[in-house]
């Protein structure tokens, strides 16, 4: 959500909200500084921790001022969530083939769904995740122009690359992996989502961008625009945008913003790449105007014939309500500016947010209580204490039903 008044601001120029998206960013920190605040911190997974990054590093590309004195800045929550991943990293081969390598310092990068291990997703290697990392080390790189953040991003890609995630060679982005697989990772969700195809579309429009329009980079972001093209604007729906779930309507709360996501990073596209406009805005354009006719439905609170719908490929509001639509629809129609829109700032070209390289490099076991806490002598005296109650009551329970 603060991802798509970030952009609404940026492409509109209306700036009426801007106090309250800082005051959102801000109140998210958390209380390490690690975007994971406690209301949060026990069932957030790396895919929910990199959109908060996300926001934090448009906010500094977009120059929304910093927080006040004494505060990290945007960059350096950024830089914060990009420490936390590297210090994820997973050491077991995933597949016999695809073995860690080094480069200097650089070590090869795999990213599980999930940051605790009783969350649904442990086991599994999500493209969110993973390219979210990529696509974090490369607005970092471009904002930056430090070179680590580039080779960390590579880095990333080219185990993605090399996975069942991702076939750059026909623009495929598949979902994820599983572990549990025999070998491991052997096999892909194929699942597809527009909002992983967004991630990895800005992550290569970032790196074509800073690379000078390397020829890699260029080649993978047309594939991934062009596939998605294929998958998501389907000739029987008119050539608008779809999410494949929508048309069974059962998309639930986070896929139905996905579309959201996937209208942002094709507008980084042409901002960063803006040989995609001619790819790109036909039918963004297209979906756009769709999007915009489904925005008659009744509001909930303030009244008003302003709600829009989900399934842009239907005559009006289509009944479905919901924060994802509305966030679809804002994002989709406002992009239509990228082209006109000044570029994201990077601190070279007039960028102002303040950076912290070192924040959070710890171990997420020296950072998180909920991982390592020193057992007192007060918790032996009440987990004692708590036994004898518990062991008092089964006792008399028993005898209860011996008794009678």
């Amino acid at each position: 959500m603060f991802g798509t008044l970030l952009d609404y601001w940026h492409y509109t120029g209306d700036d009426q909200y801007n106090d309250m998206i800082r005051e959102g960013l801000i109140h998210n920190f958390g209380e390490n500084l690690d975007l994971m605040p406690s209301n949060q911190s026990k069932n957030e997974g790396n895919d929910d921790q990199v959109f908060w990054a996300f926001s934090m590093i448009a906010a500094a590309e977009y120059k929304l001022p910093d927080p006040p004195e004494g505060q990290p800045g945007w960059l350096a929550m950024t830089q914060s969530v990009f420490n936390q991943f590297l210090n994820r990293y997973q050491k077991e081969v995933a597949d016999g083939n695809l073995r860690h390598e080094k480069s200097g310092e650089l070590v090869l990068i795999r990213m599980y769904t999930q940051i605790y291990p009783w969350l649904k997703g442990w086991k599994y290697k999500n493209t969110a995740s993973n390219g979210g990392l990529f696509h974090l080390g490369a607005r970092l790189a471009m904002y930056t122009k430090n070179d680590t953040y580039a080779l960390w991003a590579e880095k990333a890609y080219d185990w993605m690359a090399a996975s069942p995630l991702l076939n750059p060679e026909d623009g495929t982005v598949n979902d994820g992996t599983s572990i549990e697989t025999t070998p491991m990772c052997k096999d892909a969700d194929h699942t597809q989502w527009t909002y992983n195809y967004g991630i990895m579309i800005a992550g290569t429009a970032y790196m074509y961008n800073y690379t000078n329009g390397a020829e890699k980079w260029k080649k993978a972001l047309t594939n991934y625009i062009n596939k998605s093209h294929d998958m998501f604007y389907p000739p029987d729906k008119g050539g608008i945008m779809v999410e494949p779930c929508e048309q069974l309507a059962i998309c639930n709360a986070d896929q139905e913003s996905f579309k959201a996501y996937l209208g942002r990073w094709l507008g980084t596209s042409i901002q960063m790449a803006p040989f995609t406009y001619d790819i790109i805005m036909p039918e963004l354009e297209k979906t756009a105007v769709r999007a915009a006719q489904t925005c008659n439905g009744l509001s909930q609170h303030n009244g008003g014939d302003f709600q829009c719908g989900m399934r842009w490929y239907m005559d009006g509001y289509d009944g479905k309500y919901g924060v994802g639509p509305q966030m679809s629809a804002l994002n989709i129609i406002s992009v239509l500016n990228a082209a006109r829109a000044p570029a994201p700032y990077t601190g070279k070209t007039g960028g102002t947010s303040q950076g912290n390289p070192g924040l959070n490099t710890q171990d997420d076991s020296k950072r998180l209580p909920i991982f390592h806490e020193d057992i007192t002598t007060a918790d032996k005296a009440g987990a004692a204490i708590v036994t004898i109650i518990v062991a008092a009551v089964w006792i008399g329970c028993a005898w209860w039903m011996i008794a009678t």
